[in-house]
């Protein structure tokens, strides 16, 4: 199992402790391939960019306009999180209660 995200980031910290032996992966230490990017964008769509954070609301109209895997090369920091990978290879977003029930926690 991967959990893709930030170390600095609570709700992906939660997802770490709860999910004992997953192999996090920090993507701003470690950034993401555009093939992952683009996998994680035919799961998630649009769902997989954090439209509330911080970073977004920095983004120019210009910038926010540009296509998302762009964003997400340039602003790790714009990907909801966490995006999990469970032993199957299905992708789950986010720690709400249907991903912890789905990962058995």
């Amino acid at each position: 199992m991967r959990i893709y995200g930030l170390k600095a980031c609570d709700t992906c910290r939660k997802a770490v402790k709860a999910l004992n032996g997953a192999v996090f992966v920090d993507v701003r230490a470690e950034p993401l391939e555009r093939a992952q990017i683009a996998r994680f964008l035919d799961a998630f769509a649009a769902a997989l960019v954090n439209t509330r954070s911080t970073t977004w609301r920095g983004l120019s109209q210009d910038e926010r306009a540009e296509a998302h895997a762009d964003l997400l090369v340039r602003y790790p920091a714009l990907m909801k999180r966490p995006v999990i990978e469970d032993d199957a290879g299905v992708l789950h977003l986010g720690w709400s209660k249907d991903v912890q029930a789905a990962l058995g926690v």
